[in-house]
């Protein structure tokens, strides 16, 4: 034999085909992944269900109960009634919106405010949560996706 031919006989090759393989099918199996997350995640809901939560003495309102309105761009909606109340109810006395936050500031022992936040009605509840906030009634708030039902449950 020639020297030439030992040489071959110990070259060693590499073979990248297992590793390729291995790799194909992590990126097919991350891909389906992805895929079912997202449809998940897309799904439309339909409703957010606002339900009372007795509390274990914990909190500060636990003997209060809660006054719903929900601030969107055009105004308020007052709830459970889900009566609407443009945005110059804010400044009419004789409103129904006006009505209710002089109600939870003579009951403001006994009710507080949660204001519900839409994404294009900031500005509306900026201006609910001053006029509110210099009465001294109570409040919180929660913000809530665009496009979603609210139901209050009692």
């Amino acid at each position: 034999m020639s020297r030439r031919n030992i040489y071959r006989k110990q070259r060693t090759e590499v073979e990248l085909f297992p590793f390729l393989s291995v790799l194909a099918c992590t990126i097919g199996t991350l891909i389906l992944l992805i895929i079912v997350l997202t449809t998940q995640a897309l799904e439309p809901q339909e409703a957010v269900v606002v339900a009372k939560v007795e509390k274990d003495g914990k909190g500060a309102n636990k003997n209060k109960t809660p006054i719903y309105i929900e601030a969107r761009k055009d105004g308020f909606v007052l709830h459970p009634d889900k009566e609407f109340a443009p945005r110059a109810d804010l400044y009419d006395e004789n409103s129904r919106l006006r009505q209710t936050i002089a109600n939870l500031k003579a009951n403001k022992d006994r009710e507080y405010l949660i204001l519900i936040l839409r994404p294009d009605g900031l500005e509306m509840f900026d201006k609910a949560r001053n006029l509110v906030r210099q009465e001294g009634i109570d409040i919180g708030y929660e913000p809530l996706e665009f496009g979603l039902e609210l139901k209050i449950e009692s």
